[in-house]
């Protein structure tokens, strides 16, 4: 009773507005520590075809790696190696073991694909509670409330023993959002399935954020569940994904995290569609050699993922960093380390479909959702000696923070190897008289120089070429996209397309990263529509990039900077327009994918909703004056019709 009595006290101290929440049935949450263990169920050894993975996986990647740094030394070596030589050794070493790592896990997808029996989906069985629960903030509720009767109305259907109930939680700080997001969920509530309850909760504080709004939910009604599924503000899932994470759930015990493989969905404008096609096409292979290597030391993405939550509560619940108590931002991968930590199983599911998410609509937006991204995965640096933790955990951890370091990287990489063009020639004879712009590596033939660079430029190209090849293996795929040959055609656009806005997405990384070690990267929500902005905002933007675009090809104009960064500087003179162009919704240039040509049920029934919702909230902004009010006790009860509400006055 002392634990019920503190939750409902909290409860008026954190809330606002009416509630909308059933009994609170208190689940106890472990605070854990990184300089000490917690309890541990059990360890799972490490099976021989799980090595195996592993070893094709890594080797290949670390020993072409060296064979490539030993070739860089040799090759620089003509006279002792200068510190900006010994860099550019060391970034080359850096960046080319994590290009080579995505090339063979896309080899090992696509091995899977062809030798592997498909994943058998899990038994059904007597089943158990589950919680769907959506998070948002400061989001346009409707496409949100949308997608999430739209997963309601489908499990009301399916054919399944498990029992679900729908929770929307809400961290939105804008009144009038929060306003919408009432009149928007009393819509929906009128309309959900009787044996789908849907609940509402907002904080009037978002303390700690996402993490903080999970926490509140598990600690508070966490009791009543075996397992939640995590949806962010854009998720869409299909009954049949969500039934069977549910069962994959209870038949294994030990499963602490499941996380399913979520497809781009929606995508409307140029940037998105290419994102969209990407994904579809070299992502599918690269998600299974992931799933192979990974096993059971598997990550979490924060969102279309079930975990039971026992274990979470248990082994999850995160500390702050430091002596300054942080906030760790990106929680998912260190909440997936902990729970393996503990003896959980997480992994990757690759039997489920019908897993969905958005992607941003526009450059402008990428970046944004970057610099969020970017400060909470460089946390992670911090945690890699955190006890307890596997390998493979660390290895997650760290990758994480290394997709952001390599834009800074390949960028000093680009003015280092610029920088010793600069070099006097009597020092180190790079150049010849007769051509000064190009270079003449000591001890370097144009054979070895070919070779390298070749090497460099296939392995950045390779996952993509076997996606394509994957494609065109399928005839259904064939089919749609008008055989082989409009295959080719569309990924070499989709290849041109991401060479263009490499560089600009190379700065908006560096400078994220900056951001980030500075403190300055904030945590704007996710913009999901692509709104058209001005030309003086994009300028603003972009200013950076502009400037550096127009230095280096005022360098190559004088003859200080090769003509070979030209490209380079050419798309960072023109990231402005490039950044307009990307929000352009009329063009597709063939990047389309089977769910826009055929979009799924949930899509096409959520869509429906949107339109149903927002012609309704309108309708009442018109011509409500009132404010509804709900009783305790039909709110509870899981369902809330018309004949069921009680206006009271309420000040506009």
């Amino acid at each position: 009773m002392d634990d019920l009595r503190q939750f409902e006290d909290s409860e008026s101290e954190h809330e606002h507005g009416p509630s909308w929440m059933p009994p609170v049935s208190p689940l106890h949450i472990m605070p854990q520590r990184f300089d000490r263990l917690g309890a541990v169920r059990h360890k799972h050894p490490t099976s021989l075809m799980q090595m195996a993975w592993r070893f094709l996986a890594f080797a290949p990647p670390l020993t072409v790696s060296l064979v490539l740094v030993i070739g860089f030394t040799n090759w620089l070596s003509s006279g002792g190696v200068m510190a900006l030589e010994a860099t550019l050794i060391a970034l080359v070493a850096m960046t080319f073991v994590w290009v080579s790592l995505s090339v063979t896990s896309v080899l090992i997808g696509v091995l899977r694909s062809l030798c592997s029996a498909p994943v058998a989906p899990a038994p059904k069985g007597q089943g158990c509670d589950i919680a769907l629960t959506m998070l948002t903030y400061n989001e346009d509720p409707v496409p949100v409330f949308a997608n999430a009767l739209a997963m309601a109305e489908s499990l009301a259907k399916a054919d399944t023993n498990h029992r679900f109930s729908f929770f929307l939680l809400s961290d939105t700080q804008d009144p009038v959002i929060a306003q919408q997001e009432q009149a928007v969920f009393m819509h929906m509530k009128a309309r959900a399935p009787l044996d789908i309850p849907m609940f509402y909760r907002r904080r009037e504080k978002n303390t700690d954020r996402k993490i903080g709004n999970i926490a509140d939910w598990l600690g508070r009604w966490g009791g009543t569940y075996e397992g939640f599924l995590v949806l962010d503000a854009d998720s869409l899932m299909s009954a049949d994904a969500i039934c069977g994470l549910a069962d994959r759930l209870e038949s294994d015990e030990d499963a602490g995290l499941i996380q399913s493989f979520p497809r781009l969905i929606g995508a409307q404008t140029i940037f998105a569609r290419m994102q969209e096609y990407a994904s579809f096409a070299y992502g599918t292979y690269l998600s299974k050699g992931l799933a192979a290597w990974a096993q059971n030391d598997g990550n979490y993405w924060g969102h279309n993922a079930i975990i039971r939550c026992k274990a979470f509560a248990q082994s999850a619940h995160l500390p702050r960093l430091g002596r300054a108590q942080s906030l760790i931002l990106s929680h998912d991968f260190v909440e997936a380390a902990l729970l393996r930590r503990a003896g959980w199983k997480v992994y990757f599911d690759e039997a489920i479909n019908g897993s969905y998410e958005e992607t941003p609509p526009s450059l402008i937006d990428h970046a944004i959702r970057d610099r969020r991204w970017c400060r909470g995965n460089l946390q992670h640096l911090r945690l890699l000696g955190a006890r307890g933790l596997s390998w493979v955990s660390r290895f997650h951890l760290l990758q994480g923070a290394v997709g952001f370091l390599l834009a800074p990287a390949w960028l000093i990489l680009i003015l280092i190897w610029s920088a010793l063009e600069l070099v006097p020639m009597e020092e180190h004879a790079y150049f010849n008289a007769a051509n000064p712009l190009y270079p003449v590596w000591p001890m370097m033939s144009e054979l070895d120089g070919g070779m390298f660079l070749a090497l460099i430029y296939g392995m950045l190209l390779l996952p993509k070429i076997l996606g394509a090849l994957g494609m065109m293996g399928k005839a259904e795929l064939r089919r749609i996209y008008g055989g082989r040959m409009r295959i080719a055609l569309v990924t070499a656009g989709e290849i041109t397309l991401s060479i263009i806005y490499a560089p600009v997405l190379m700065i908006q990384q560096t400078r994220a990263v900056l951001m980030a070690l500075y403190g300055r990267a904030g945590w704007a929500p996710q913009s999901r529509d692509a709104e058209t902005r001005s030309w003086g905002a994009t300028i603003r933007f972009h200013w950076i990039e502009t400037v550096l675009g127009g230095a280096m090809i005022a360098g190559c104009a004088v003859g200080v900077l090769s003509v070979w960064l030209m490209p380079v500087a050419t798309s960072l003179i023109l990231a402005v327009p490039l950044s307009r162009f990307s929000a352009v919704s009329r063009l597709t240039f063939g990047m389309i994918v089977p769910d826009s040509v055929s979009p799924p049920p949930e899509r096409q029934h959520a869509l429906q909703l949107r339109e149903i919702l927002a012609a309704r909230v309108k309708g009442m902004s018109d011509l409500a004056t009132t404010k509804p009010h709900f009783g305790t006790d039909r709110v509870l009860s899981g369902r809330i019709t018309p004949s069921k509400v009680v206006a009271s006055p309420q000040v506009r």
